[in-house]
């Protein structure tokens, strides 16, 4: 993008190129299309509290404004009884109204452990399911 003239400084010249990225989130459809791609990681990121997650995760997080999700799974581990299970099934369902709940279980035929109800979300998707095994958080496909 060329920025006019007469916005710049006069010291700058005038065929100064700005070079800047938007992050403009996806529609339902194409992030659903994007996180089928996703199969193993090439990189760990780390979760200030020490949580790992995934390439596939940190996409999620970036391409639907979900890093709260992240946040909010991370706060679960600070119990011993949480961190304690060493696979987790996390399940975000949102529904019609935008409210939304988070749920935990240990499998998927087991009682669900953790329900955290959210008065309101933008996710752009009706539900998406996360596994956290060994402290390091993944989409299913790549698991």
């Amino acid at each position: 993008m060329q920025i006019p003239s007469l916005l710049l400084p006069q010291t700058i010249k005038k065929n100064l190129i700005f070079i800047y990225s938007v992050n403009i989130m996806m529609s339902k459809e194409e992030l659903e299309k994007a996180l089928k791609s996703f199969t193993g990681t090439q990189h760990y990121y780390e979760h200030f509290t020490g949580l790992l997650y995934t390439d596939g995760v940190k996409f999620l997080a970036e391409n639907a404004g979900a890093y709260w999700l992240i946040d909010a799974i991370a706060s679960w581990q600070v119990y011993p009884s949480v961190r304690a299970i060493r696979f987790q099934i996390w399940d975000l369902h949102v529904n019609p109204d935008r409210s939304a709940e988070l749920t935990m279980r240990e499998d998927i035929d087991k009682p669900i452990i953790i329900r955290q109800r959210i008065p309101f979300t933008d996710f752009p998707l009706d539900h998406i399911r996360l596994y956290l095994a060994d402290n390091v958080l993944m989409l299913p496909s790549e698991y």
